[in-house]
């Protein structure tokens, strides 16, 4: 029986992350996978959330609920049972070859509280069915501490650890791989059935040196059990640990990068081609009429459609298909069936909020024979261009009036984990959004929110501060009123140049302040770095979110340098400037985006606020997944779900969250997701 599935899908452990049970492996799951895994070893109940953005990088952000120690004073938070949070992560080194194993570093509770932070080496290697580890661990991973730290050689600050780890989420280099050390391992067999996988590990820590004063009984370093894989999505694990503990656990897993839209059975049919040859000139066409086909088939709200001698330039803002290629090509089905043969090419130039981005261009003959099947993708890939916009000398075939009005009505889910009210505070809330464009780069934005279901009777708890309360009053702005104002303000943008935009905007830019700013960036086409700055003057919102203010104030401003890494769409994004409270600092974004469109990535700020001024967390971090709706529905659309894990809410490092972002706004200039979807223009 085939084993292939299994063994390209390595188990997950308690703690989530690819490993056997209380120990990590040096193996990675497939580059795109994202799991949930939960794991009752009793007092510790343990929910992680596992990313593998690169095949040699895994992120994990977790939960632990230790339920014989209560979250704090009963007037506080009752009777639940703490909570901890933390982030781990795991670099691969070098691949398994014929004679070398694969090997991995990592490190767990990098940024939460530092209770069960440890960092370990470990090689992995496979025989047959068998898949075998040995890794040396330090801190809460090498927790029997029976061995000498090798790396003492190097130097004695290698000898011992600090108390307290890693403080709380603190990321310090003076504690990592110190202290006496423990070594583990064990093997996972495969079995015969697919569906069933056998582990074995020599557990490095004895559980003596418990944080909370809460040492458990071992029996035996030996942990065994198995996995049952009812389904490739699912995996159930049954073991026995500290040879007295029964442990559960289930893991759902899927490969974000690899999942497949589903057949868009609710979008409009292709455009059909006509039987016979179109002989109209351009000037015979009923633009009124094609334009309103150019929106209804291929998403485009068109500005205005000109000619450029044997070129025809349709002008306008795309709003339907998540892959550009596809509105691309319907607008050449659409164009193809209305023109003669005096019109080459079909030019689209791409618009969002009055702004050119980038105009791309198709040969017709050659779209033809794509369509036609008479050449293959690689032969038409050569006759699509796309260039910087540029103001040229073109014949107004149809000029359409501004597009005033957009609305949308949806529902929105809103949460928090972990916090010392319950475990989750939830809110479910009706969302009205409008749009109003005066013209078509100056509009006004208005959201309303109404509260329809929530649990936030339990929402008393306030963090505390030393700075600036910009972000830690939520609880106030989540429970004051149950019908909110989150958005209503007034936006400009223009284009500065072919490679310069600039944006303008004031009113209530977020649910906590309002004021004004701007925003000016730098983006060159066809290159893989862009540079921006912006500057807002803002005053804190009352809590109603209506439109009165606090007293608070405070000019905050950034500069940001974007780079496309041009590997595996890797881009970094690094800002320094001015923060909400005041403080001064940068911030760290690296994301990746598959090929579908799902973004994993993570984010790391640092200010010049002390570790305990900022509070629990010592800095501002997190982890984060966006899952394109198109992803999922039998239609195509823009819409995303983004999913930010951060673990606690500080002030420190706290940015403002606008609504419109000139980097986003000139997406389309990422001419890589371009021409990596090109395939979609035929659908």
């Amino acid at each position: 029986m085939s084993t292939t599935h299994a063994q390209n899908a390595p188990t997950q452990a308690d703690f989530g992350g690819v490993g056997l049970w209380q120990t990590p492996t040096a193996r990675m799951a497939e580059e795109g996978e994202l799991a949930f895994t939960a794991s009752h070893a009793q007092p510790y109940d343990r929910y992680n959330f596992s990313l593998q953005p690169l095949p040699w990088l895994e992120g994990i952000f977790r939960y632990t609920a230790v339920s014989n120690r209560l979250y704090g004073p009963d007037s506080l938070s009752g009777s639940q049972s703490y909570k901890d949070k933390s982030i781990d992560v795991k670099v691969r080194l070098w691949t398994e070859s014929r004679y070398l194993p694969d090997l991995s570093v990592g490190a767990r509770d990098i940024g939460g509280t530092g209770l069960f932070s440890g960092e370990y080496v470990v090689i992995n290697k496979r025989f047959g069915a068998f898949d075998a580890s040995l890794g040396m661990g330090w801190g809460y991973v090498g927790g029997r501490g029976d061995i000498s730290n090798p790396l003492s050689v190097l130097s004695d600050k290698f000898d011992t650890r600090p108390d307290g780890s890693s403080g709380t989420g603190k990321l310090s280099t003076n504690h990592y791989f110190r202290g006496p050390a423990a070594l583990f391992g064990g093997i996972s067999y495969q079995t015969p059935w697919d569906w069933l996988v056998l582990k074995a590990e020599y557990d490095g820590n004895d559980y003596q040196h418990e944080p909370q004063h809460n040492n458990q009984k071992q029996s035996s370093p030996v942990n065994v059990g198995a996995v049952i894989r009812p389904s490739r999505n699912l995996d159930l694990s049954l073991a026995l640990e500290r040879g007295n503990t029964v442990v559960f656990g289930l893991s759902f897993h899927a490969n974000m990068a690899t999942s497949a839209a589903p057949p868009k059975l609710l979008d409009p049919p292709l455009p059909k081609r006509n039987a016979q040859a179109v002989t109209t000139t351009p000037e015979q066409v009923d633009w009124a009429k094609v334009s309103a086909a150019l929106h209804d088939n291929a998403g485009i709200q068109v500005s205005s459609i000109t000619r450029r001698g044997s070129e025809i330039v349709v002008s306008g803002e795309q709003d339907r298909y998540f892959y550009s290629a596809k509105a691309v090509g319907r607008a050449a089905r659409v164009l193809d069936n209305q023109l003669g043969p005096s019109i080459d090419w079909y030019t689209v130039v791409s618009q969002q909020e009055g702004l050119s981005t980038v105009e791309t261009s198709v040969h017709r003959q050659r779209f033809d024979e794509l369509v036609d099947h008479d050449i293959d993708l690689s032969q038409f890939r050569r006759s699509v261009e796309q260039n910087a916009p540029t103001p040229r000398r073109e014949q107004v075939l149809y000029s359409v009036p501004v597009h005033r009005w957009d609305q949308s009505f949806s529902f929105a889910y809103g949460q928090s984990l972990g916090g010392p009210d319950a475990f989750l505070l939830y809110q479910i809330a009706a969302v009205y959004d409008v749009d109003f464009h005066f013209t078509p780069n100056f509009w006004w934005s208005g959201a309303a929110s109404l509260n329809l279901i929530n649990n936030y009777d339990k929402f008393t708890y306030d963090a505390p501060s030393e700075l600036p309360r910009v972000r830690t009053d939520v609880r106030q702005y989540m429970t004051s009123s149950n019908l909110t104002m989150p958005i209503f303000q007034l936006t400009g943008t223009r284009q500065l140049g072919n490679d310069l935009y600039g944006m303008a905007y004031a009113g209530m830019l977020e649910s906590m302040f309002g004021g004004v700013g701007g925003e000016m960036l730098y983006r060159p086409f066809g290159q893989r770095w862009a540079i921006g700055t912006e500057i807002d003057w803002v005053k804190q919102r009352g809590y109603d979110q209506d439109f009165s203010f606090r007293d608070y104030h405070i000019v905050t401003g950034f500069v940001t340098g974007y780079f496309d890494l041009g590997y595996k769409d890797v881009l970094v994004a690094v800002s320094a400037g001015r923060y909400l409270a005041g403080d001064w600092g940068a911030t760290l974004d690296v994301s990746r985006e598959f090929r579908n469109g799902v973004r994993m990535g993570a984010y790391a700020t640092k200010t010049n606020v002390s570790a305990q001024q900022f509070g629990e967390g010592s800095f501002d971090k997190g982890i984060y997944v966006s899952i394109p709706f198109d992803l999922m529905l039998p239609r195509s659309t823009l819409n995303r779900a983004t999913f930010v894990w951060d673990p606690l809410i500080r002030d420190g490092g706290a940015r403002l969250g606008r609504r419109y972002g000139l980097y986003s706004l000139t997406s389309d200039r990422d001419f890589d997701n371009f021409n990596g979807n090109l395939d979609k223009i035929v659908e």
